[in-house]
């Protein structure tokens, strides 16, 4: 690979290089590391990175330059035309994925790889032309071009929340509408995941309170980058072996040729519940070891789709991955069998995991039966019917989202308040970190621009909420931003040192479910609102750290990611008309092609728990569910006893005891399953605990390399493994053959593969309460 100008700029500085920085000067930092106790933190390597006038963390030294050079171009002609280039095409076919399972975001990755070769091509195909005044080949692609494209392509690698709305209003309410005028896509695309763009000052004060911290997503991001761009070896350490570059190219092409196994040619590689293949009649045994409906103790799995499903593993620090481990096997393999067993909830009577709802007969929740025709609530054919029953996992989900709710808020007070308080008095200049100190040469974007953003949003929702029957009020849309601007921090400071992102989901759904009860369109606008603000401003600050990291102008990046949102939002919007149009039996559990729509099947049974039915009927005292308010309380009460514990042994295994996490990590179940988690900690232990202990030469110089080349292959093979096996002929490519030969049969031949309940009831009668 040619060597590019910037190849010694971002090349990790000699480690026998003089010390830049003297004693006085690495006390003063050490202190301004001492006010928050990050787990990230390696005691033992800190004075190593101080001492380079580079990060704390090895992990950010292994991948991330201490170095800048302000003069490589980024904001060029070029770099928009193909960052927008790739938030159209990934933006597209990421909602096209959207409603399939299993499904991988093709993630920015694909974009940040693809756009290497093209940026290289362009710089030396195309004429340099003026257009605008702007050069249309200002000379090589330069690795900041590189990162502005990757962002841009990475703002729609994930689905717009509020295309469930849309989705659930096509599929329970039967409310369609085409796409020139699709009030609820419209409103929500172009106005809720725009809106934190314009908050994001008043959440963030001065951008600084989450700067020091790791954001350990984007390291892998960055070790792609200075893969790409650099011939020289930019780890920590002086391990030998094959190059990066080499590294990558031969575990991309591993993953993209692998996938076709587990996720086409021998698909019981994807769900591999063993124990359920030789007893697929005994129930309680399905229900242990399944991985379809039950709790998964088969423990293992072939496909990197399944482990990586929630997020990379190998880009998650393991004490984090601890975390989330022990709360799934906690609840999910100690807790829920004794609900279960117990018949509580009457719970016997229905599968132990899935992700629908369902009614006294143990069939499918009807929603049609309880709601008049503008959809409101029928208190007289809903008593008339039956009170609506979860699975058991489903039903805990609930609590534990309560839990993290009241967790997350007195973990920040307990173990966040000194650290937020200090940052936020620091300019950019003032920072401990490296990076944020080369950062202060550019000028930061003004707060104004930010609040006008803000207010022409605002003013759209409210026209949108009162122009459309939404059945929501205005004090109710301010409410649901309030949500999101009080737990901004908490779960930011959160996010940023573990990779876990506590949703707001469920307590916003509460606080509308009693506000305005019997309204399912009003509840599911309010929760989009309230959820989504917070994740985009989130969003919209992980990107700001990549640019930290690789030190673009922050006002390039803001234009970069409003200019993208705009395009990828339209993109989504006529895919998802496209689909609903052209796809047989769309979100049907039968669907041949995998498109059963499960995050739009969990939307659709929380608006009719918390939106037409509401919570009073699920929650309140003498209901069936009353038991799990009491997770409130909980989570209030543990992190205050791990601050107590930490205070008397600060040094102690407490320190890296997170509630939060505990209780939110496994927030993805439902949709997501058992093979989604367990198979996940195992491969974060081997990686981040064993390979970092055991060989941390190597561990520097591939594990994020690794983690790339697993998520991008992936990306990549899904994609072809769709449209050339699955999409052409309807799916009837190997109808008859592979598509029925055992391999990809047996694991849903079995109690798990059809999710059997213990009991049955009685023979034309019901279970459940008498009276409700």
């Amino acid at each position: 690979m040619a060597s590019d100008p910037e190849d010694d700029q971002y090349s990790h500085s000699d480690p026998d290089k003089e010390v830049p920085v003297d004693l006085k000067d690495a006390e003063h930092i050490l202190e301004n590391i001492a006010d928050f106790d990050d787990p990230n933190l390696d005691r033992d390597h800190v004075l190593e990175g101080v001492l380079e006038d580079d990060s704390p963390y090895p992990e950010v030294r292994s991948a991330v330059a201490n170095t800048d050079d302000p003069e490589i171009p980024v904001s060029t002609l070029r770099a928009f035309v193909m960052g927008l280039f790739w938030a159209i095409l990934i933006s597209g076919l990421n909602q096209f994925f959207y409603f399939r399972y299993p499904s991988v975001n093709i993630a920015s990755y694909v974009g940040q790889l693809l756009s290497f070769p093209m940026g290289r091509a362009w710089a030396k195909f195309m004429p340099n032309w003026r257009i605008f005044g702007y050069q249309l080949n200002p000379g090589p692609f330069t690795i900041k071009e590189h990162v502005l494209v990757t962002i841009m392509a990475s703002v729609g690698a994930v689905s717009a929340y509020a295309t469930d709305v849309v989705a659930v209003q096509r599929v329970y309410y039967d409310q369609k509408y085409n796409f020139g005028c699709e009030p609820m896509d419209d409103r929500h695309v172009y106005t809720d995941d725009r809106l934190l763009y314009g908050g994001y000052p008043a959440t963030f004060p001065r951008q600084s309170a989450l700067d020091d911290l790791v954001w350990p997503i984007n390291l892998v991001t960055c070790a792609l980058f200075n893969t790409l761009h650099s011939q020289v070896y930019t780890g920590i350490g002086n391990h030998g072996g094959i190059s990066r570059e080499r590294f990558f190219i031969y575990v991309w092409l591993a993953g993209v040729l692998w996938y076709f196994v587990p996720g086409y040619m021998f698909q019981a590689l994807s769900y591999f519940s063993w124990v359920c293949w030789i007893a697929p009649n005994n129930i309680i045994v399905n229900q242990l070891f399944g991985y379809v409906s039950g709790l998964g103790m088969s423990v293992i799995t072939f496909d990197w789709a399944q482990i990586t499903y929630v997020v990379n593993p190998i880009a998650t620090p393991w004490w984090a991955a601890a975390n989330v481990g022990t709360g799934f096997a906690f609840f999910f393999w100690l807790v829920v069998p004794c609900l279960y067993y117990t018949n509580t909830w009457y719970s016997k009577y229905l599968p132990m995991s899935t992700r629908t709802s369902y009614d006294n007969t143990g069939a499918a929740y009807n929603i049609t039966r309880i709601i008049n025709a503008d959809t409101s609530f029928n208190i007289t054919a809903y008593q008339e019917y039956s009170p609506l029953f979860l699975s058991t996992t489903f039903a805990l989900s609930y609590g534990l989202s309560f839990a993290s709710i009241t967790a997350t808020l007195v973990h920040a007070l307990l173990f966040f308040r000194k650290q937020i308080c200090n940052q936020s008095r620091r300019s950019m200049h003032e920072q401990a970190d490296i990076h944020a100190r080369l950062m202060s040469k550019y000028k930061q974007v003004p707060e104004w621009w930010y609040m006008l953003i803000f207010v022409t949003m605002f003013v759209i929702g409210v026209v949108s909420i009162e122009f459309w029957h939404t059945e929501l009020p205005v004090w109710a849309f301010c409410l649901s931003l309030a949500v999101a601007f009080v737990y901004a921090i908490p779960i930011g400071m959160i996010q940023a040192i573990t990779n876990q992102q506590i949703g707001l989901n469920v307590i916003t759904e509460l606080i509308v479910g009693y506000a305005l009860p019997g309204r399912p369109i009003a509840m599911m606008l309010f929760k989009t609102w309230g959820y989504t603000s917070l994740y985009q401003a989130l969003v919209f600050t992980s990107d700001f750290k990549l640019g930290h990291y690789m030190k673009i102008p922050p006002r390039t990046m803001f234009w970069c990611q409003v200019i993208a949102a705009m395009v990828a939002g339209t993109v989504q919007l006529g895919v998802q008309a496209w689909m609903f149009s052209n796809i047989p039996d769309i979100c049907s559990p039968k669907q041949p092609n995998g498109f059963i729509c499960p995050s739009t099947e969990v939307f659709g049974t929380a608006s009719f728990i918390w939106g037409v039915i509401g919570p009073q009927r699920q929650f309140s005292s003498g209901q069936v569910y009353h038991g799990l308010v009491y997770f409130f309380l909980v989570g209030a009460l543990c992190p205050l006893a791990a601050w107590i514990v930490s205070r008397k042994w600060p040094n102690s295994f407490i320190r890296y005891v997170n509630f939060p996490i505990i209780f939110s990590g496994t927030g993805s179940i439902p949709p997501a399953s058992a093979v989604n988690y367990v198979p996940w900690t195992v491969v974060a232990f081997v990686f981040n605990y064993v390979i970092r202990r055991r060989h941390f030469s190597w561990w520097t110089k591939y594990n994020y390399v690794l983690a790339a080349a697993l998520d991008s292959g992936l990306a990549v093979s899904i994609v072809l493994v769709f449209f050339i096996l699955q999409y052409p002929a309807n799916g009837t490519i190997g109808i008859n053959n592979i598509q029925k030969w055992w391999g990809n049969t047996v694991f849903l031949d079995t109690a798990d593969g059809k999710a059997m309940s213990l009991l049955q009831p009685p023979a034309g009668g019901t279970f459940g309460p008498t009276h409700w």
